[in-house]
């Protein structure tokens, strides 16, 4: 195992077959290891540094039907909701004012929000905050769309590619394309954003082969961002009755990650705050280096429900940014308010 872990730690890669015995061999000693080697490499690239992002949720009508979500099309007994530009816009000077200098704005897939809202909202939060990024997490769109809210001045897009297993996406995603997902991650990386990627972990059905590929996929893609959390499962979605990933390991997939992938931002998700009291501090201890408190307004924030029992929906944003800088500073680590953009991206 160790000679496995060194060349991930010192080479940065590794081959399919080698990922794949390291996780169906790891013992805790090989896996302490693995967290020391995903330490050292965010210090040496990061420091001790952790990012906050301010995370605007502002629709959750969707019109993709994925067996997972919880604002999934066809679940019926969702709250919908939509967010003004007015209302976006005073979540970000409220943002602005906490010290957010990045703005992630997220929903479902709503056609309501047309290129042609989208620029007008991006080109305004940029007019009153030129200091700050947006980061965009809209699903999938055209080549065309994603040019126009770029050139609107966009400067990230969050993008989760699920699965790179082919017959695990087609299953959970019945009204969905494989192949479109990818070519839309090519098409954010050819127009130049910084382009996150990403997969949950202990979805049903999959299997040590599929988180490999995964991990093999992130490699080849070399995103600035990957997001990744453990499954857990909604009440009112296909996949009610099936077990949910674990905090463990999703653990061991972001420390992998932070090795193969040194100077990532990666996120440590509220899914792993829900799922354990410390679980965020502890995917910041293994590599993660970006938090994303939620700025949205509060009598909204339980109807965003992805997964059932997520943490933080009744906080004011202001009550979001002291805790979890309480948090981040008590793991041992330093909140860093910049925009926090990957090393090598310039626009």
């Amino acid at each position: 195992m160790k000679p496995i872990l060194d060349d991930l730690y010192h080479k940065n890669e590794s081959t399919p077959e080698r990922l794949l015995y390291l996780l169906e061999h790891l013992d805790s000693e090989a896996q302490e290891l693995l967290f020391s080697y995903s330490h050292q490499t965010r210090l040496k690239h990061y420091g001790r540094q952790v990012y906050l992002r301010g995370l605007i949720e502002f629709s959750n009508v969707c019109g993709r039907n994925c067996h997972y979500c919880g604002i999934r099309r066809d679940n019926l007994n969702v709250d919908r909701y939509r967010l003004s530009r007015e209302e976006i816009l005073a979540c970000c000077r409220e943002g602005h004012r906490l010290g957010y200098r990045t703005y992630v704005l997220q929903s479902g897939e709503d056609p309501y929000y047309t290129d042609e809202r989208l620029v007008e909202l991006i080109t305004a939060i940029k007019a009153e905050f030129p200091d700050a990024a947006v980061t965009l997490s809209l699903g999938e769109r055209s080549y065309d769309s994603y040019q126009r809210l770029f050139d609107a001045g966009a400067d990230r897009y969050l993008l989760r590619h699920e699965t790179a297993s082919e017959g695990l996406y087609q299953r959970l995603h019945p009204d969905s394309n494989f192949h479109d997902r990818r070519q839309c991650l090519k098409y954010l990386q050819e127009i130049g954003y910084q382009v996150g990627a990403g997969f949950m972990v202990g979805l049903p059905g999959q299997t040590h082969e599929d988180l490999v590929r995964d991990l093999m996929f992130l490699k080849m893609l070399e995103p600035e961002m990957v997001g990744i959390g453990p499954f857990i499962p909604h009440g009112q979605t296909p996949l009610a009755e099936f077990k949910g990933g674990t905090v463990e390991k999703t653990l061991i997939m972001l420390a992998l990650t932070r090795l193969l992938l040194p100077e990532v931002l990666l996120p440590s998700t509220t899914a792993m705050g829900t799922l354990d009291p410390l679980g965020r501090e502890k995917a910041i201890k293994v590599g993660a280096n970006v938090v994303m408190p939620n700025l949205s307004p509060v009598g909204v924030r339980e109807k965003y429900e992805l997964y059932v029992g997520k943490i933080c929906t009744g906080d004011e944003s202001a009550h979001c940014r002291v805790c979890i800088e309480k948090r981040i500073s008590g793991a041992g680590f330093e909140v860093n308010m910049g925009r926090g953009d990957h090393p090598s991206w310039r626009r």
